[in-house]
């Protein structure tokens, strides 16, 4: 096989490998997928990924926030929504008069 691009170490051991015919096909490939899928899916729900759209300057702003006190953006939503769900009170600014 002419191997054109440069492949890192790992990845030519996986084309020798295919080369000299190593490889065979796994008889309940279907059925394992299946156990892999769920599994992920699994996972998922049990640590409630979720995905949502923030407008930017609140993104940006949360991140400002975040890394005036140490944490990452993801941790810091998470902890305002733990705050609104339990009722705990949010930090507010108080408004310029």
């Amino acid at each position: 096989m002419n191997h054109e691009a440069k492949l890192e170490p790992e990845e030519q051991e996986l084309v020798d490998s295919y080369e000299r015919d190593e490889w065979r096909s796994v008889p309940t490939f279907q059925e394992n997928l299946r156990q892999y899928q769920s599994y992920a899916v699994a996972t998922f729900e049990a640590i409630g990924l979720i995905s949502i759209t923030l407008p930017q300057e609140d993104l940006n702003a949360i991140r400002e926030k975040a890394a005036a006190r140490g944490m990452s953006y993801q941790a810091l939503i998470a902890t305002i929504v733990h705050q609104y769900v339990t009722g705990d009170p949010v930090e507010k600014k108080p408004h310029s008069v």
